[in-house]
């Protein structure tokens, strides 16, 4: 028997995106990183099954949860504001073994210089792909702007690891096991605007509550990619603080002190157990569709969203990127 789909809407959200609830179950849904193994051909599968739905032509005796199944995919790897797939490292689904191993590494070498900015050079050049993948599409960046972007960061993430490096050599080894995550925090806060820059600068695209596009506004760029700063930094958080507390105290047991080649692959591993819960709960922190009082926006803007629309549009909405 074949299911009903009569005003079966599949952009329609399964979880409620106003809670905190809703947004995790949704990116814990689109985030898991089984799906970066799906082949190109059944992401092709479901990106048309998707376009298909939407125009109300899916082919007959397809049941929902194939058509959530296929929505499920078609978020996790192609872009939403392009539609275009997105390269797989770059992916949100990626975060859980990309970095899970680049922070075990991050907190297994952090004594030595070398191996400071090595690790370091290695995660924000993750993070740029990462942040240039997820940015609002509406926004191009050139070339030069993204070379840019991703040196600054490099350079800040190097200067403060290990900048805190020499500052902590007297410190107790633990405030020593805390600088990667200072470090990584301080590139995120720099990371992201310079990647994102052309928001800041000729501002994010608006809509209205109906998709259409109002203008352009550097306030709600401000605010989407602040937000998305303070996700990045509660993404690494537990883990980069909590785990070097763990390995201080493991280490110090007898048997540890035999099986020192296994520290890395533990730190990977636990790391993998944190962020398995934290990248859904830090993409859910705040909604990847942003509503913004007309209020705040630009007074030139303003007076644009009065003419056309009257009191009638309260807020304006956009796409504040992961």
């Amino acid at each position: 028997m074949e299911a009903d789909l009569t005003g079966f809407n599949i952009d329609a959200p399964r979880w409620d995106q106003r809670t905190f609830l809703g947004r995790v179950k949704h990116f814990l849904n689109i985030t898991d990183p089984r799906t970066v193994f799906v082949s190109e051909q059944e992401l092709d599968w479901a990106k048309m099954m998707v376009e298909k739905s939407r125009m109300g032509v899916v082919p007959p005796g397809t049941q929902v949860e194939q058509l959530l199944y296929a929505k499920k995919l078609y978020d996790s790897a192609f872009h939403p504001d392009t539609g275009e797939k997105m390269n797989v490292i770059g992916r949100m689904s990626f975060q859980l073994p990309g970095g899970m191993i680049i922070t075990g590494f991050m907190l297994q070498f952090y004594r030595t210089m070398p191996a400071v900015i090595f690790w370091q050079w290695v995660n924000q050049s993750f993070n740029a792909l990462v942040n240039y993948t997820n940015r609002n599409a509406a926004s191009p960046i050139s070339v030069r702007q993204m070379t840019l972007s991703y040196f600054t960061a490099t350079t800040t993430a190097v200067a403060t690891a290990v900048g805190m490096n020499m500052l902590t050599k007297k410190a107790p080894p633990l405030v020593g096991r805390w600088v990667p995550f200072a470090a990584v925090a301080a590139a995120n806060c720099v990371n992201i605007p310079m990647m994102r820059q052309q928001e800041l600068i000729q501002g994010i695209c608006v809509k209205d509550r109906n998709e259409n596009e109002i203008g352009r506004s550097r306030r709600a760029a401000a605010i989407g990619i602040t937000q998305v700063v303070i996700s990045r930094i509660t993404m690494s958080a537990p883990g980069m603080i909590l785990l070097p507390v763990i390995m201080e105290r493991l280490e110090k047991l007898h048997f540890m002190q035999k099986v020192k080649v296994l520290h890395a692959p533990l730190q990977v591993m636990l790391c993998g157990y944190f962020l398995i819960f934290m990248v859904p709960v830090a993409c859910g922190l705040f909604p990847q569709k942003c509503e913004l009082p007309v209020s705040y926006l630009e007074p030139e803007l303003q007076d644009t969203i009065k003419a056309k629309y009257g009191e009638l549009e309260p807020y304006v909405y956009f796409n504040k990127g992961l």
